[in-house]
């Protein structure tokens, strides 16, 4: 027995229990059944109530679930006690509600998602919606947070929608969270007085209609808009991925309790699990702001890059995703920009590389679509436009040169977190598709997930057909466009997938010629994309689909499609990864119904030319036949699936890079967001405002929870500032060095603590033994840094640090005695307008130390240690920079200044910025240009091998040119580093 079948099986008795509940719950009314999940409900909020407050907050990252609290384990393990008579309840109310019950293979796979920790694979039309359900119900029994991932906002829409006729039954209440807005279920009752009278006929109108509640009969009746915190406070929220994401790094932004609009990260289940753990995984989460840069340098370098010459001027490498501009090149651009040395300006290197990826790598209609005068960024994996989303760091820009379209801004940003580290903020996830073991190595590598094949309730008997390969790309597509001819001719449906927009429309281009009606989905027209999909199984139906658009979207075979086979599902090339070409082909043959699958593919498919190797190409030259007759070896079979398995490790490779490099960042976002946090609510709690989510409490001043906030943030504040002060002590005041003793320049620093008049203030009270405010009727000036002079020199050096210290506490009173209770608020915006402000110049310094570090390969140096060191290093002085900015503001500002500052809102224009390729810390950045060039030098002088292995170890061995990055690793050029003096 293998581990698959052994987790099947564990769960068996489980079932049982759940159907010897069945004949009781039979007899109980809808009543009877809420008030037992209220009793259940009311178990789990004892044990919940015990926990500490700050053990529900989500920014850790959990790397180990085993090492989870004991506290959070009885929890789990109260949740299973109760499993099996919750999963019979909704069981009941789904054969009175909906006429349907759930099959035993169903139960199997919710119990196993509710172990935590397990993805499970589901065929298509297995009814993934119904399973998920379970699980998600089962847990918001707790009330922290129950929280279903979805591909995209329609599905959301749909799946919260009719989740919700059936958690509403169960006195549990569901949220939906889009890019757009939120929503909450309502009941039918609810729509007539939330939508009025008209809306409630429409909707009985379509009940009617459908005769019962299904999927694909959601029509957002039973939803109204709500505030994002509203529909988090939910029971169980309906929601992308993205906008979970997005949602969780904005609320470490936020600067009011109220801007926190996100639940506990509890619990997950995340349909289409592979699509979002590991198509998008490459693809970080980026928040980002207009940052103020010239858009005439991107229009000039689109213009100039058109003049280059392939091959002469500049090499493309498509496997690499690179393009490199020659030596010939590099004079002709120069020649074109008037300037002597175009690496000496970062600047115009940086537009000279985008340009040319701009150019060469990034195709119209494949990579990105130009659609209202905008550039629109298409996912490679499901074809569908990512809206909102841009390429970051001037690339985006540079595609709107090239397509002569309005260039927006280029973005700043303030936040960012792959999708890996996000996920695992979830103490407990699940999840599923019909494509898990194909990747089952990376979910348990990378998130720490068992994954298990759930057996079908009906034997698939779809026939998948060996592939037709033809000699090239024309030829296939008429042998395609024939075969839809013949396939129509007997009434059998059709679904064809593409991998590219270009070639959807190039082949509805030939399907139109012979006259046959069809239907083509693919990014341009994602709004009719399920309705499309759903008629895809009706006689005589011909779809041609981009890349799995409309996945997650059910097709139905129509009435005497049966008789003749069922759907057919034609692809026409080999994709990426085997699994998405399993997901093609699951979408026939659903619940035991007939279908069929077939690939076409040709020769000079992207996959095969890119990676299919020598073999291959021999063989093309060397075939004499008919393009128009297809090929059938065995030996095209193993290269197709050697070049799927090489794409796939490389992938997986990349992604594996990414975790490596944001691990690290991780750590230092959890210390900073952790900080801020705490920060923020213990500010908060010194105003009288105290967070017990999603209920934000106001306190009177006198109550002890404020007076001990306030103390204890006077008494953070004043750490931060000896701190400083001790370190502008120890940097001119050494006791131990006579030499590094410098008066005048430490009181310089001193006295940008604070104006001087407040600091003269702090030395009259000391010495006349006041605190606080002054007399107004003391008129007398005194010079702050006379006096400081003359004090200091009456005290040894190691009293010195205790006297500024008593100079700062006065300037501390005098500021609460003049301010009143707006001091805390003015520190908690000093405090978080410095943290966020610095942050974000973090951020963009460990970009630029991430795209150069792989430099230090050169030197024979792990470019990943590296890494680790420099951000350490980086991090500290980041966390340095807080708090010397924050002691030379606070004292600063007054009470003009407070009443402005204290009315501070969000930074604006604000955007999210997810995107495929290049991120800042994503790690899939090719190499400057520059440094191409030298790998282009020896590519030729050696073989392949050669220029993999090779590195500059002795700058006198090696081919270096003046120009070229120093061989030691340090990022200069070699005639400014070790090259200075030859």
């Amino acid at each position: 027995m293998d581990s698959n079948e052994r987790a099947v099986n564990q769960v068996k008795p489980v079932i049982e229990e759940i159907h010897k509940y069945e004949p009781t719950l039979e007899k109980l009314d809808i009543k009877a059944l809420r008030e037992k999940v209220e009793d259940m409900q009311k178990n789990m909020s004892r044990l919940v109530d015990q926990l500490p407050e700050e053990q529900k907050i989500s920014i850790k990252t959990i790397q180990k679930r085993s090492t989870l609290p004991e506290s959070e384990k009885k929890i789990q393990g109260e949740l299973m006690k109760q499993l099996p008579e919750f999963y019979a309840i909704v069981n009941e109310i789904y054969k009175r509600k909906v006429g349907i019950h759930y099959f035993d293979v169903q139960f199997i796979a919710s119990t196993i998602l509710a172990q935590g920790q397990k993805l499970t694979e589901l065929k298509t039309g297995e009814g993934k919606t119904m399973v998920f359900q379970l699980p998600a119900f089962l847990y918001a029994l707790t009330g922290r947070g129950s929280h279903v991932v979805t591909v995209n906002d329609y599905l959301a829409k749909v799946g919260g929608e009719y989740a919700g006729h059936i958690a509403s039954e169960l006195g549990l209440s569901v949220g939906i969270i889009t890019s757009q807005t939120s929503y909450k279920f309502i009941t039918n009752s609810e729509v007539k007085k939330f939508k009025g009278e008209e809306t409630y006929k429409e909707m009985t109108q379509l009940s009617k209609e459908i005769g019962q509640i299904k999927i694909s009969g959601m029509r957002g009746y039973n939803l109204i808009e709500c505030d994002k915190r509203d529909a988090y406070t939910c029971n169980v929220v309906y929601g992308t991925n993205n906008e979970f994401g997005f949602d969780y790094l904005r609320d470490n932004m936020a600067r009011r309790l109220e801007d926190i609009k996100q639940s506990e990260l509890y619990f997950v289940i995340i349909d289409e699990a592979d699509s979002i753990l590991i198509d998008e995984a490459r693809t970080p989460l980026i928040i980002s702001a207009p940052a103020a840069i010239s858009n005439e340098m991107y229009v000039r370098f689109a213009s100039a890059v058109k003049r280059l010459t392939a091959v002469e001027d500049y090499t493309v490498d498509e496997k690499a995703h690179s393009a490199v501009l020659t030596e010939k090149g590099i004079e002709k651009m120069e020649k074109i920009l008037g300037v002597k040395n175009i690496w000496e300006d970062y600047q115009m290197a940086h537009h000279l590389d985008n340009s040319l990826k701009a150019m060469t790598l990034y195709k119209k209609d494949i990579d990105y679509l130009v659609k209202d005068g905008q550039v629109l960024i298409v996912d490679q994996f499901t074809g569908r436009v990512l809206s909102g989303r841009r390429y970051s760091e001037g690339l985006h820009q540079a595609i709107e040169a090239k397509e002569r379209v309005d260039i927006k801004q280029e973005s700043q940003t303030l936040a960012t977190i792959t999708f890996q580290n996000f996920f695992r903020l979830y103490k407990i996830i699940g999840g599923g598709s019909g494509t898990i073991l194909t990747e089952a190595e990376e979910f348990y590598k990378i998130y720490g997930l068992d994954s298990v094949s759930i057996p079908t309730n009906m034997p698939v008997i779809r026939e998948d057909k060996t592939d037709r390969v033809y000699k090239n790309r024309a030829a296939k597509f008429k042998a395609v466009a024939e075969e839809i001819k013949r396939v129509h001719a007997i009434g059998q449906p059709i679904l064809v997938g593409t991998t590219s927009i270009e070639d959807s429309e190039y082949l509805s281009g030939l399907v139109d010629k012979m006259g046959i009606e069809h239907e083509v989905l693919n990014a341009k027209h994602h709004e009719r994309e399920a309705l499309i999909v759903m008629k895809a199984g009706k006689k005589n139906a011909v779809t041609i689909a981009t890349n799995m658009a409309g996945r997650g979207t059910d097709i139905p075979l129509e009435k005497g499609v049966t008789e003749v086979g069922g759907l057919y599902v034609l692809g026409t090339q080999r994709h990426e990864a085997r699994r998405i070409d399993n997901q093609l082909r699951g979408r026939s043959g659903r619940q035991g119904d007939p279908g069929l699958s077939r690939f076409f593919i040709s020769l000079d498919d992207d996959i095969m030319r890119i990676q299919g190797g020598q073999i291959v190409q021999k063989l093309m030259e060397m075939t004499n036949i008919p393009d128009e007759m297809p090929i059938e070896a065995r030996l095209i079979g193993r290269s197709i699936e050697s070049a799927q398995k090489k794409m796939e490790n490389m992938h997986f490779d990349s992604r594996k890079h990414v975790v490596e490099y944001d691990d690290v960042m991780n750590q230092q976002r959890e210390i900073f967001y952790s900080r801020r946090r705490s920060t923020l609510e213990l500010a908060e709690r010194a105003i009288g405002r105290v967070l017990r989510y999603p209920e934000i409490i106001t306190k009177p001043l006198s109550d002890p929870i404020v007076v001990n906030s306030r103390e204890e943030l006077l008494d953070n504040l004043q750490v931060t500032l000896f701190n400083e002060l001790g370190g502008v002590i120890n940097k001119h005041y050494l006791n131990e060095r006579e030499d590094k003793v410098d008066l005048e320049k430490m009181l310089d620093e001193f006295l940008d603590f604070g104006p001087d008049s407040l600091i003269a203030k702090a030395l009259d009270n000391l010495r006349s033994g006041k605190k606080g405010t002054i007399d107004k009727d003391n008129k007398e000036e005194i010079n702050a840094r006379d006096v400081l002079k003359e004090e200091l020199k009456k005290k040894e050096t190691s009293e010195v640090r205790e006297y500024l210290e008593g100079v700062i506490r006065q300037i501390n009173l005098i500021k609460k005695d003049e301010l009143k209770d707006n001091y805390f608020e003015l520190i908690k915006t000093v405090y978080l307008e410095n943290m966020d402000r610095l942050w974000t110049l973090h951020l963009e310094s460990i970009q630029d130390l991430r795209e150069g570090i792989g430099l230090r390969g050169y030197a024979q140096r792990d470019p990943l240690v590296e890494y680790k060191n420099e951000t350490y290093k980086q991090f500290e002085q980041f966390m340095e920079s807080v708090d010397s900015s924050v002691t030379r503001r606070i004292f600063k500002l007054d009470t003009r200044t407070t009443n402005r500052i204290s009315t501070m809102v969000k930074p604006t224009g604000l955007r999210t910025n997810v995107e495929e390729i290049s991120d800042i810390l994503e790690g899939t950045r090719e190499m400057v240009t520059s440094i191409n060039n030298v790998l282009k030098k020896q590519q030729d002088k050696k073989d392949s091998e050669n220029r993999k292995s090779k590195t500059f170890s002795n700058p006198q061995k090696a081919n270096i040119g003046r120009n070229d990055p120093c061989w030691c690793g340090s990022g200069k050029k070699y005639k400014k580093c070790h090259g200075k003096n030859i």
